[in-house]
């Protein structure tokens, strides 16, 4: 199972617990349900708002992805999004020199 690990900049609080990273998976199939593929694949905040909490780790709601600062949002949805490049398309990412 693919993960990844967002570190937040500022954590979601939780009663007197807060959440400083979450680690999302890759979706399997079922998680996509109701979701465009394609509003996923372009960031579409909304869409990520749906997906987040069917995928991360600790559980988040919603509520919270709503709240979640701006920087922190981004960077969740980047790594969601990632999941859904192909591996030569993360390559090109990572090393953009290359083309």
């Amino acid at each position: 199972m693919e993960t990844q690990t967002v570190t937040l900049s500022a954590p979601i609080k939780r009663g007197d617990n807060e959440i400083t990273e979450l680690t999302l998976r890759k979706p399997k199939g079922g998680e996509l349900r109701g979701l465009s593929m394609a509003q996923i694949q372009m960031g579409d905040v909304n869409t990520h708002i749906t997906l987040i909490p069917r995928i991360a780790s600790p559980v988040v709601t919603e509520q919270d992805m709503a709240a979640m600062e701006s920087d922190d949002l981004a960077d969740v949805i980047d790594t969601a999004v990632g999941f859904f490049m192909t591996k030569a398309a993360r390559g090109l990412l990572r090393n953009p020199s290359t083309n």
